[in-house]
């Protein structure tokens, strides 16, 4: 799901005036594989300051101005290079381990330096064993966004923060029973900005969903549309393990899971649609599971060998009939 436009042309009159202090890096999470692991990033010329207000802080993050031609030392597992920033600040690189010795699978650190600032990131190397991925959409998918509603999407991209921002009930137990039979590795693909890595790692964290990498929206022209499908298309090209997608039906999220599952026949395991309305065409929810609640999918995902039915059974209980229902007349 994206952010509107006019969220970043609000924050643009309203930061003006806003204090900012030093560089900063900003270094994503990821998934890598044992003989390559892509590390991306942002260098900030100037650093957004915390604000006293949530609202500043959102603002803050959005338009903290970018380093272009910065110097970055990368470095993960002992393997360190030197890239230099984008147009946008951005940058990305390729780390490979010594020749003959792989990375080993499991979770490590990476880090990037510039001059005056330094960032650290979580790296999980994916065992050639995993079983598949999880790619994962972010609002009203995990968290309640209201992107068909733009009052109610401005008021959550600006006016709430980790803490606040109302988590979709169940998806996280959910995502914690998915396995077959070992643990999945996800990936959470969004249209939210960039800026917002440290906002979305929070709240990944406060409502204990699984580690992700997260693959970001780079805002401007060129992604005001068709910027999750490359995305998707790079982490299937990247690794070889079957995925399961699991998105919303606010927006665009089943057109794009049918068409990644066209373009890639026989990758997509499952595609699991929470409803989030605009669910009248029963057609763009073919061959995909479309549920209200996350004890729906769960108990699909069991069924069918991606979650482990104990977990699940424990964390989506039977409702307990009441006194009434349970007595005979």
């Amino acid at each position: 799901m994206n952010l509107p436009a006019r969220c970043l042309a609000l924050a643009a009159l309203l930061t003006s005036s806003l204090a900012l202090a030093g560089p900063a890096v900003l270094l994503s999470p990821v998934i890598g594989r044992t003989d390559s692991v892509v590390l991306q990033g942002r260098v900030l010329k100037e650093a957004p300051t915390k604000g006293s207000s949530v609202l500043s802080r959102n603002l803050r993050r959005l338009t903290a101005p970018n380093w272009k031609g910065a110097k970055v030392e990368v470095s993960f597992l002992g393997v360190t290079t030197v890239v230099t920033s984008g147009h946008d600040g951005a940058f990305e690189v390729n780390l490979q381990p010594p020749q003959g010795t792989p990375f080993p699978s499991g979770f490590y650190v990476a880090e990037a330096k510039v001059a005056g600032a330094s960032a650290r990131a979580r790296v999980e190397v994916v065992a050639d064993t995993a079983p598949f991925l999880v790619i994962s959409d972010f609002d009203d998918t995990l968290a309640i966004s209201h992107v068909i509603r733009p009052t109610k999407l401005m008021e959550n991209a600006l006016l709430k923060d980790s803490d606040t921002q109302e988590v979709v009930p169940g998806m996280s137990a959910f995502y914690g029973c998915l396995k077959a039979p070992t643990s999945p590795s996800f990936a959470l693909v969004s249209g939210s900005p960039v800026q917002y890595g440290a906002r979305i790692g929070d709240f990944l964290g406060r409502h204990s969903f699984p580690a992700f990498g997260l693959y970001l929206r780079d805002l401007g022209p060129s992604t005001l549309s068709n910027y999750k499908q490359p995305v998707i298309r790079r982490l299937l090209r990247q690794f070889s393990q079957p995925v399961v997608l699991v998105g919303d039906s606010g927006e665009k999220d089943p057109e794009i899971y049918a068409q990644i599952r066209e373009e890639f026949p026989g990758r997509v395991k499952a595609i699991y649609i929470r409803n989030a309305g605009r669910t009248e065409n029963a057609s763009r929810f073919t061959d995909m599971i479309l549920f209200g609640e996350a004890r729906e999918a769960a108990e699909h995902a069991a069924k069918n060998g991606l979650a482990d039915a104990a977990c699940v059974a424990g964390a989506f209980p039977a409702p307990v009939p009441s006194t009434a229902e349970s007595t005979t007349p």
